[in-house]
């Protein structure tokens, strides 16, 4: 049975605030609302006139993304945090906008550089491998505003330029390459996955996601192409956001919506990554929908050849897929789902279900036979700071040893599992809600929602838990 390597994630946007010398990005227009209904899809749903609100020096609100967890001024104190838990891997991400401000330069700013370069090699050092998402949602917002974002072909060519320099400079420390965080997100969070705005009426078209989309499919094949080019040493993979959907009861319509279901938002875009071509469900919602995408032949060969060698995937809680509309809405990661009554859920409504995590790896692995990744996975929850400095997340330990077995047990049957990271180790700002207090780390950050607070770092319970429990895999 293959070793897994134990670790833990952030991206860039959430964690390392603006420091010196990073442009705008897409992440840091998304303002913080009070928790509603539709906050979360009004904070990460956005038209171009929220857009220009935000960047308005009168701009009224707050940002939180523009904070992040400050780890850009906390950076050695987490590295050593990092070290101390005894990581097996790391997993974080490169902010385009810090190495190229308007993701248009040729060349990128020297003080990115040495930043990255700095966390990169004291990773090494400490003998922590490094998982690298070259880009985590985040798009140089002049690229968005100027250039069209991902629905210009164009910007395959500024992607590869920022790719290109992370793989010149740091080809020799990283163990594996993503691409891109979360693909099919684009699809259901467009202003998120592909920086595609929303239109004034609150519709999206459908031609500028799949086009979008395709461009982003494109670019990771040039990326892993390039890759192999310069004799890289790590491996290259695929993410998507999983949700392990069940039917909402025995009738036959509800089992095949699940297929249909899983098939749009959940396979669809490692289905072409992976497998390297359009699958055949494609062929007719493309057709009633009138999407029409540009793809050249060139376009096809290159997704043919540069396929992935592995598949990763974020898993946080399952859903429910229905024909007709029942019962209690639950919230889920990025998309809202049908309350099940068997499954506890989290504060924010997402339903706890470590056997949905078996159940996932099991899909994954059976559907693509590669080795698989765990990237994402965790529990954001309320933690409160003590006077004496500590935080008790006694449920965050049991999520943990909970979902651990799973991943024990599906390695038992033989899947093929390589990693698996925690989200969030160090609290972050949430990427669906912009709020730090839900909080998913074993190192608390003391901030709240609007910015204010010392940043001071506090080790949680699970922190120790966690440790114990890396140190006895090793």
């Amino acid at each position: 049975m293959q070793e897994i390597l134990w670790g833990g994630a952030t991206s860039a946007s959430q964690y390392e605030g603006w420091g010196t010398g990073k442009g705008m990005d897409t992440q840091d227009v998304r303002p913080y609302l009070p928790r509603t209904s539709v906050a979360t899809t009004a904070t990460r749903l956005l038209t171009k006139e929220d857009v220009l609100s935000a960047l308005s020096p009168d701009a009224v609100g707050n940002y939180p993304f523009r904070h992040g967890s400050k780890g850009f001024e906390h950076m050695d104190e987490d590295l050593d945090l990092l070290e101390e838990l005894g990581l097996h891997i790391y997993r974080l991400s490169i902010s385009w906008s810090r190495l190229f401000p308007n993701g248009t330069e040729e060349l990128p700013d020297p003080d990115g550089i040495a930043y990255y370069d700095h966390i990169l090699r004291r990773l090494q050092q400490a003998g922590i491998k490094i998982f690298v998402t070259m880009n985590h949602y985040a798009l140089p917002l002049e690229l968005v505003l100027n250039h069209g974002g991902w629905t210009n072909r164009e910007t395959i060519d500024h992607y590869l330029r920022f790719a290109r320099t992370i793989l010149e400079h740091w080809g020799d420390l990283v163990d594996y390459w993503l691409p891109f965080n979360e693909i099919n997100a684009g699809y259901f969070s467009p202003f998120n996955g592909l920086g595609v705005l929303r239109n004034e009426d609150g519709s999206y078209d459908y031609n500028q996601i799949f086009r979008s989309l395709h461009h982003q499919f494109v670019a990771s094949a040039k990326t892993i192409q390039l890759g192999r080019q310069l004799e890289v040493k790590g491996s290259f993979g695929s993410m998507i956001a999983c949700f392990c959907y069940y039917p909402l009861t025995p009738k036959p319509e509800d089992n095949l919506k699940l297929v249909l279901d899983e098939q749009i938002n959940q396979w669809f875009c490692m289905d072409v990554l992976s497998k390297g071509h359009y699958p055949y469900y494609m062929k007719r919602f493309f057709i009633e929908h009138h999407v029409d995408f540009g793809e050249t032949a060139e376009d096809l060969e290159l997704l043919a050849e540069y396929t992935c060698d592995f598949v990763s995937f974020s898993y946080y809680s399952s859903s429910i897929t229905a024909t007709e509309e029942a019962g209690q809405q639950r919230a889920g990661n990025l998309v809202a789902t049908h309350k099940n009554p068997y499954l506890k859920a989290s504060d924010w409504g997402w339903q706890i279900d470590p056997t949905g995590l078996q159940t996932t790896l099991h899909k994954v692995y059976d559907r693509y036979d590669k080795p698989v990744i765990i990237s994402e996975n965790g529990f954001g929850a309320h933690d409160q700071l003590t006077a004496e400095g500590q935080i008790h997340d006694e449920y965050r330990i049991d999520y943990f040893s909970r979902h651990f077995e799973a991943i024990k047990q599906a390695a038992s049957d033989g899947v093929d599992i390589r990693a698996y990271m925690a989200w969030g180790i160090i609290d972050i700002v949430s990427a669906g809600s912009c709020e730090m207090e839900k909080r998913y780390g074993v190192v608390y950050v003391d901030a709240d929602n609007t910015g204010n607070g010392p940043y001071t770092r506090h080790k949680k319970d699970s922190f120790y838990w966690y440790r114990d429990f890396l140190h006895q895999t090793r």
